[in-house]
């Protein structure tokens, strides 16, 4: 059994693709590739393959992570190409290799997104204000309900720039098997401080990391 990571990309009209609905797609994807998938065993086989984090609906990435198996070793680029030629529109493979690293090993994601306003100078002032208070409370849903978490300490600015028409941002938040936070949160907070009028756009999820900033491979 040959374990394989892919990356791909995920853009466009593909972005309103729902996880499961993903989920769905990629074994059609895997069954018209013709590559030797490896398949679980018992009285339902079926490939075996899994997301390294799920994307919100309506989110733009460069760096999803699909694992899978395979039953004989093949040329990644092969891999790569075979995939390609039935991936859905949005959807394109963009690298495969080996799996290094367990997906437990994810503490990070980095999202960009830009703030368009008709006020940005104001916009960005309230951004400023926001991030230095001493806590960014907000309600997000958990599996034991609503529960108000502070994500001040979560968020790392990595860029924050103003135009004339939009504030553009990165930013990176927890990930993981433990904690996931996504940029709508940051969002919700900004909508909260009753600020300059806003809306996102072009939310991407631009990278995936491990500790010390080690880009997840």
């Amino acid at each position: 059994m040959i374990r394989v990571r892919a990356t791909f990309e995920k853009c466009g009209r593909a972005k309103y693709i729902s996880h499961l609905d993903l989920n769905r797609c990629m074994l059609r994807t895997f069954r018209r590739s013709g590559l030797p998938i490896w398949y679980t065993e018992g009285f339902n086989p079926h490939p075996y393959y899994s997301f390294a984090l799920a994307l919100s609906l309506g989110f733009e990435s460069s760096c999803e992570i699909l694992d899978f198996n395979l039953n004989e070793e093949m040329p990644y680029d092969e891999i790569r190409d075979k995939l390609n030629a039935v991936m859905p529109e949005g959807m394109k493979i963009i690298k495969v290799a080996e799996q290094k690293q367990k997906i437990t090993a994810i503490t990070e994601a980095e999202y960009s997104f830009s703030l368009v306003s008709d006020d940005t100078e104001r916009l960005y002032g309230d951004i400023e204000a926001l991030l230095g208070m001493p806590e960014i409370l907000i309600e997000k849903k958990t599996k034991k309900g609503i529960k108000t978490v502070d994500i001040k300490p979560s968020i790392k600015v990595m860029r924050c720039e103003k135009n004339d028409i939009s504030v553009d941002m990165v930013i990176r938040l927890p990930a993981g098997t433990q904690t996931n936070f996504n940029p709508t949160l940051f969002i919700d907070a900004l909508r909260n401080y009753n600020g300059a009028p806003f809306e996102p756009e072009k939310i991407r999820r631009t990278g995936i990391f491990c500790e010390n900033n080690e880009i997840f491979s």
